[in-house]
């Protein structure tokens, strides 16, 4: 039990639990960094609102520095695909140092945008030509430090990256760096769990069905490695790779993947956006997360995930900022329902019943499935979590005469004036006013970084 002295108090003129606000709440933080029972004595006011950070459950944190360079048109009609290959040609620029340094810039951004945790599905493992580096984990290490650096908690995802595409083909030469054999993956795992504390989690994952051969998938599945932890896998984000998996197994993507491994609530599959009703309704029930990016989806032509049969079937969802074209979890969530409004032609989708919010609805839904995620304790205020909050500016005018049944709404879709004004992850306050504490130096490394990847 800690000790008085390790305990400090804060209070909240409105709290977001589980149930709802709770109207002057009181918060205590212990030495750890964890949410306790207060104590009676001196306590800090926090401000008017204050919500549970947001887990981001998606991230290729190395794409931030690519941002807005692959929106010139192509020769064809541009696609995922197209992009993909601008991708690769970036990513072939950046070592250890540069990844460092741009991870950390984004985990600043993502903090001052109300994140407090972040999955980091990771598969720049080696030297662009493929080459091992003389420390192998040597680009894991760079995100883990980089969190760290910027006090943001990570689950770090090495990605199992194995083939081409569902016909076994080599890796060409731009994804080399991202390769594994599957031992050669297990050690790598091995390794970077001797880095785990209480603000780092490392888990699995499979980049996709068309880069991870069948029989590596349930080698990899069954070791021991993988019983414990949260499991990641890209899967049925475009129409050409169903098709490529019908053609090549002849199930879909989704429908495949249920029937050779145990899809259950430590899964998560990222985008999930083409999905037949019968797939959907299975990875309601299987009680795993989709993983949902809009702004990344929007940004790259993906498609519309089914949100309304989804969360009609009681299936659980959480948001990631994926390539980081935008860095805010309320435009992810007001992307997330704008998408559906754009489907259907009618408003305020995510709330199923009459009367509810909608800005409740989707926070209360991405907290709940970043966390289960995460495989961290996280996305809840709550005793035993880790202290990870944020307080919103109350002094905004656009938060002006909300009360507890509009801040939400007004929250997600009152525009994109800065709202979040303090965050605390960890126990340990990170942005102050709206400032991150080391983020001039992080900001100036970054456009460096950046500068010299341009020249």
């Amino acid at each position: 039990m800690s000790k008085i002295a390790d305990v400090r108090g804060y209070t909240a003129s409105q709290c977001w639990r589980s149930d709802g606000w709770q109207a002057g709440a009181a918060l205590g933080v212990d030495a750890h960094g964890r949410l306790v029972e207060p104590l009676d004595g001196a306590a800090e006011a926090l401000g008017a609102w204050v919500l549970p950070g947001m887990p981001n459950l998606h991230s290729h944190a190395f794409q931030r520095a690519m941002a807005g360079l692959a929106e010139r048109r192509g020769k064809s009609e541009d696609s995922f695909w197209s992009w993909r290959e601008t991708m690769y040609a970036f990513a072939a620029a950046i070592g250890p140092d540069e990844l460092r340094a741009i991870a950390a810039q984004v985990y600043v951004e993502m903090l001052k945008a109300g994140y407090t945790q972040v999955c980091e599905f990771h598969y720049l493992h080696h030297q662009p030509d493929g080459t091992p580096y003389a420390q192998p984990e040597a680009m894991s290490l760079a995100l883990i430090e980089a969190a760290r650096e910027a006090g943001i908690a990570l689950t770090l995802l090495p990605v199992l990256y194995m083939s081409g595409g569902f016909d076994g083909r080599a890796l060409s030469a731009r994804q080399r760096r991202f390769g594994h054999d599957v031992d050669g993956y297990l050690r790598l795992l091995e390794l970077l769990r001797r880095h785990e504390g209480s603000d780092m989690r490392v888990g699995i994952a499979l980049h996709s069905l068309r880069a991870v051969p069948q029989a590596a998938l349930r080698e990899v599945l069954a070791s021991e490695a993988a019983q414990n932890g949260p499991v990641h896998i890209h899967i049925a984000e475009q129409i050409g790779e169903v098709q490529d998996c019908l053609a090549s197994r002849g199930v879909r993507p989704v429908e495949w993947l249920f029937a050779n491994a145990e899809v259950d609530p430590r899964w998560c599959l990222v985008h999930a956006t083409h999905l037949t009703a019968a797939e959907m309704a299975q990875l309601a029930r299987s009680g795993a997360v989709a993983g949902l990016c809009p702004t990344t989806e929007a940004n790259l032509g993906d498609g519309l995930f089914p949100l309304d049969e989804y969360l009609d079937a009681s299936g659980v969802l959480g948001i990631g900022s994926d390539s980081h074209i935008s860095i805010s979890p309320v435009e992810e969530l007001r992307w997330l329902e704008y998408g559906q409004r754009l489907r259907s032609g009618h408003r305020n989708i995510a709330a199923r019943v009459p009367s509810v919010s909608v800005g409740d609805t989707l926070w209360r839904a991405a907290l709940r499935g970043g966390a289960q995620a995460s495989g961290l304790p996280v996305g809840a205020l709550r005793h035993g979590a880790r202290a990870d909050l944020i307080v919103l500016d109350d002094s905004s005018p656009l938060l002006a005469a909300r009360d507890r049944t509009a801040l939400l709404d007004s929250f997600v879709f009152a525009g994109n004036a800065p709202l979040v004004r303090d965050v605390m992850c960890g126990g340990r306050w990170v942005v102050r006013d709206f400032h991150h504490h080391d983020e001039a130096r992080i900001a100036a490394r970054y456009r460096a970084t950046v500068s010299a990847l341009s020249a």
